[in-house]
């Protein structure tokens, strides 16, 4: 993977550079990301939140708190779903992989909400799948 990835949305305005890698890429069959997205599932990666650096389009980003504390973050003019960032953990924030300008190598390493997908979605077998969310590892 190149060291630093380039993002936009679908009308140009927000253009952003990114450092990888690529953590805890997901496919989320969840109703929100299938909302948000337009889409069957969204692709999202974690990234630490100081390898982000817009470039352009400050003016243009909105947000909407899909949940407590998970703030969605799209372009207000063509509406494409930038990031989301949550509040109890301000150092990362999830990216959606269908904004990348450039070529990575990371493939996704679970698929999650499941239990949400629709009919026609397949469920890809060579990856873990989660009915929800990832579980919390056990306390010790």
């Amino acid at each position: 993977m190149s060291d630093r990835l380039r993002g936009s949305c679908l009308c140009g305005g927000v253009r952003y550079v990114c450092s990888g890698p690529l953590r805890q890429m997901a496919r989320c069959s969840c109703i929100q990301c299938r909302k948000a997205s337009g889409a069957e599932f969204a692709t999202n990666a974690m990234v630490a939140q100081g390898s982000f650096q817009l470039l352009a389009g400050r003016d243009l980003l909105r947000e909407f708190e899909s949940s407590p504390g998970q703030m969605r973050v799209f372009c207000g003019r063509c509406g494409s779903p930038v990031y989301k960032r949550y509040s109890g953990d301000p150092e990362a924030i999830r990216i959606r992989t269908g904004l990348l300008d450039d070529a990575f190598d990371e493939r996704p390493q679970l698929q999650v909400f499941v239990s949400e997908k629709l009919a026609i979605t397949r469920v890809d077998d060579s990856i873990p799948s989660f009915e929800r969310g990832v579980p919390a590892p056990p306390e010790r």
